[in-house]
C-alpha cells in the first residue's frame, strides 16, 4: 500500500502474482480515499486468488466472467433445463448486463435489466429462468469473492410482470388524457432537466403523437421521414447491448410507416433542415449521443415530474399507449391501427379500441363465425330421429 498526498484518494493498493499458465508476472492497483478502503481491495483480491481466479476477474466483465465459469454454474442441471437456462443468459443477461464488470452489478442494475425483459414481453417463464442463470453464475461469483452477495435474488419483479399483464388487458386505462396533458409534461419535463434542454420535450412529444418507443425515437434518421407524405418509416431501435447503447432493427425485424401529425410538423421541420445528412440522428442528447428510456428518466427526474402532475404510475413506455389510444379513438381502423403500431397480433392492437366500439367488432365476428359454422342439412336431421 503506498500512500500519495494531495490526492483525492492518496491510498494506492497494488498486489501482484504469478500467472499459473504462462509463468507472467503481473499486478494490478487500485486507487482508495482511506487505508481500511485499500486493505480490503487488497483482501478481495487475495480472497479471489485463494479461490483458484485469477484476480483480475475481480474486474473482468460479467460476459466475460459467465463464460469462464459457465461450466461450475450450471452443474447439475438437466437438459430440459439446461437450454432455456442458457438461452436466457445468451439473449438477455449477456445483451443487457454483459458489459458491466462483475463487482458493480448492484439489484438496482438487475432490477431496471428485468423490467426492460418484461417490457420487452418476455414470458414470465423466460424471465424466470434468465434470472435462474443469472442467480447461479453470481452464486459462483461469491464463491469467488468477486461479489459479496447475490444481487441476483431479486423480489417482487414477479409483481411488476403483473402490472405488465394488467397493462396488455387495459392498455388505454395508462394513456394520457388529452393534448393538453402531454405539452404540460413535455414543459415540465425541459424545465427539470440540466439547462433545460428543449429536446426532450420534442422526444416526449414526438413519441406519443407517433405512438412509438422511446428506442425507435433514438433510432430515426432524417432520411427516415417523408415530408411528400409526412410519414416516418421506423426501421431501427436503440436498445441496451455490450459496451453500451446499440442500434438494431425494430422489434419483429419488420419496418413499419407512421403518419407524423400536423402539431408535430413544425418541429420536425426544424430538425431535419438543421440536420447535416440523411444518416444524421432526428434526436439526440444534449451531447448528440443515443438517448434510451432511462436517459430520459434520469435526464428528466421523470419519476418526480409525473407525480407532481398526478400521473404517479406514468412511464415512458405509456407514451405508446397513449399515441395509439389516440388513433384508435380518432376512428382508425383496427387494420391499419395494427399496422402503425408493428403489432404482430391483431388481438392486441384490439386492446386500444374503445369498449363500445370493441364490443360492436366482437358482435360482427360473433355473426362471421355463426355463418361459417358447418349446418347439418334438415332431412338429414329428421332421418337421424
Amino acid at each position: 500500500m503506498e500512500y500519495r498526498a494531495g490526492r483525492p484518494k492518496p491510498y494506492k493498493a497494488r498486489v501482484r502474482w504469478t500467472d499459473p499458465t504462462t509463468g507472467d508476472r503481473r499486478s494490478k492497483s487500485h486507487s482508495t480515499a482511506t487505508p481500511e478502503e485499500a486493505q480490503e481491495w487488497i483482501d478481495g483480491m487475495i480472497r479471489a486468488a485463494n479461490g483458484g481466479i485469477n484476480p483480475a476477474a475481480a474486474t473482468q466483465r460479467l460476459a466475460e466472467y459467465g463464460a469462464d465459469v459457465m461450466p461450475l454454474a450450471i452443474r447439475g442441471l438437466e437438459r430440459k433445463t439446461l437450454d432455456p437456462y442458457l438461452a436466457g443468459w445468451r439473449l438477455r443477461v449477456v445483451p443487457t448486463l454483459g458489459h458491466i464488470p462483475t463487482a458493480m452489478i448492484t439489484n438496482g442494475v438487475v432490477d431496471r435489466a428485468v423490467y426492460s425483459w418484461i417490457e420487452d414481453e418476455c414470458s414470465r417463464s423466460t424471465v424466470k429462468n434468465t434470472l435462474a442463470i443469472l442467480v447461479r453464475v453470481l452464486e459462483q461469483a461469491m464463491r469467488d469473492g468477486v461479489v459479496d452477495r447475490n444481487v441476483a435474488r431479486v423480489k417482487g419483479w414477479q409483481r411488476q410482470y403483473q402490472q405488465a399483464e394488467d397493462e396488455l388487458d387495459d392498455p388505454r386505462s395508462l394513456a394520457l388524457p388529452s393534448w393538453e396533458a402531454l405539452t404540460t409534461l413535455a414543459d415540465a419535463l425541459t424545465a427539470r432537466s440540466h439547462d433545460h434542454f428543449t429536446g426532450w420535450g420534442h422526444i416526449v412529444t414526438f413519441a406519443a403523437c407517433t405512438a412509438a418507443r422511446i428506442g425507435e425515437v433514438s433510432g430515426v434518421r432524417a432520411g427516415d421521414i417523408d415530408r411528400a407524405t409526412w410519414t416516418w418509416t421506423v426501421r431501427r431501435q436503440t436498445t441496451p447491448g455490450p459496451g453500451g447503447l446499440i442500434d438494431k432493427g425494430t422489434k419483429g425485424k419488420r419496418a413499419r410507416k407512421v403518419p407524423i401529425i400536423e402539431e408535430v410538423r413544425p418541429m420536425v421541420i426544424g430538425r431535419l433542415d438543421s440536420a447535416p445528412s440523411p444518416d444524421a440522428r432526428l434526436f439526440t442528447g444534449p451531447r448528440g449521443g443515443r438517448i434510451s428510456t432511462a436517459v430520459l428518466r434520469d435526464a428528466t427526474h421523470w419519476d418526480e415530474v409525473v407525480t407532481e402532475l398526478g400521473y404517479e404510475h406514468l412511464r415512458r413506455h405509456d407514451l405508446r399507449h397513449t399515441g395509439l389510444t389516440w388513433l384508435a379513438d380518432a376512428g382508425v381502423h383496427v387494420h391499419v391501427l395494427r399496422k402503425i403500431a408493428g403489432h404482430g397480433s391483431l388481438t392486441t392492437t384490439q386492446r386500444y379500441l374503445h369498449p363500445d366500439q370493441r364490443a360492436i367488432e366482437e358482435a360482427g365476428t360473433a355473426l362471421s363465425a355463426h355463418l361459417k359454422a358447418p349446418r347439418t342439412p334438415k332431412r338429414a336431421q329428421l332421418r337421424a330421429v
